[in-house]
């Protein structure tokens, strides 16, 4: 049945990538009233992550928002599916950035180097931040059940000299890499819900005690290798600029998750300027409950 899937749904896909992007966009707002006017897809986990992080806003403020943030939504997919055929130098206008000496100084560095992220604005045109630089990157991500649009996800996100590692198997990988001596550009969409645990690290995210995924900082503090945040805006519909925001250049004199406050920090930042460029389809939140009472 996964092939099965695959082989009906690539050439669609495919086909959708070689429009142009006026029509990709107008592709975008059909497909935008199917899922949040017919559908509603997640309408009540996007709401509820609103008003709660938003407490002070009016529920016409968290409609327009929410509107807002499906059509952002619908075009991040289309975009994605965009990359298929997109040239290097067209996805270079679309996707510009802004402090290109910063990413070329961490690639000078002694060792590997990682950035941070969340997901915000367009992640997914990240890959080109690997036309600034001659080292590999590695990217840690979540696997995809079916095995074709995995392979698929793979290629797409691995062009322009990117390797793409199961987070799981991620440690390992950055381990042997460093014993060897072999440099990464190593990236980690570090806003993620971490699976509740007892040793669970609890830090405030947009004014909510929640669980924090610390790989990236404990990594960056182990090997002492200079840490970044990746900061992605978008500019207008189609156009993105991004910026690098140094955490750290020494980790391990750095206090304990004290690099993964900075980051939330950053990326609050971003939220609150323009929130319908955040994923609120995430359910970032959902272990609030279960925080551990405080001294």
């Amino acid at each position: 049945m996964q092939l099965i899937a695959y082989i009906l749904i690539y050439p669609i896909l495919w086909l959708i990538s070689l429009l142009p992007f006026r029509l990709l966009y107008a592709l975008s707002d059909i497909i935008c009233f199917f899922i949040y006017r017919i559908f509603g897809y997640r309408k009540s986990t996007v709401k509820g992550n609103l008003r709660l992080v938003f407490p002070d806003k009016s529920e016409k403020e968290i409609n327009t928002i929410t509107k807002r943030f499906y059509k952002h939504l619908c075009d991040l997919f289309l975009e994605m599916v965009k990359t298929l055929s997109i040239s290097k130098h067209q996805l270079s206008k679309r996707f510009v950035l802004k402090n290109a000496e910063k990413i070329k100084a961490l690639e000078d560095s002694e060792n590997s180097s990682i950035l941070m992220f969340g997901h915000y604005a367009s992640y997914e045109w990240s890959i080109m931040l690997q036309s600034h630089i001659t080292i590999p990157g590695l990217v840690l991500y979540k696997p995809i059940a079916n095995t074709y649009f995995d392979n698929l996800v793979r290629r797409i996100r691995s062009k322009y000299n990117t390797e793409l590692i199961s987070s799981r198997k991620a440690i390992g990988r950055i381990k042997a890499l460093h014993r060897k001596k072999e440099k990464r550009m190593i990236a980690f969409l570090s806003d993620q819900s971490p699976k509740l645990r007892v040793n669970n690290v609890w830090l405030d995210f947009m004014g909510i005690n929640v669980p924090c995924f610390i790989g990236a900082e404990a990594v960056a503090k182990k090997y002492n290798y200079p840490i970044g945040f990746l900061k992605i805006d978008k500019v207008k519909r189609g156009y993105y600029e991004a910026e690098i925001v140094s955490l750290s250049e020494n980790p391990e004199v750095e206090p304990e998750f004290k690099i993964t406050q900075k980051f939330n920090r950053l990326l609050e930042e971003q939220i609150k300027a323009k929130p319908e460029f955040y994923l609120w389809t995430h359910k970032r939140w959902k272990h609030k409950d279960k925080a551990p009472k405080k001294a």
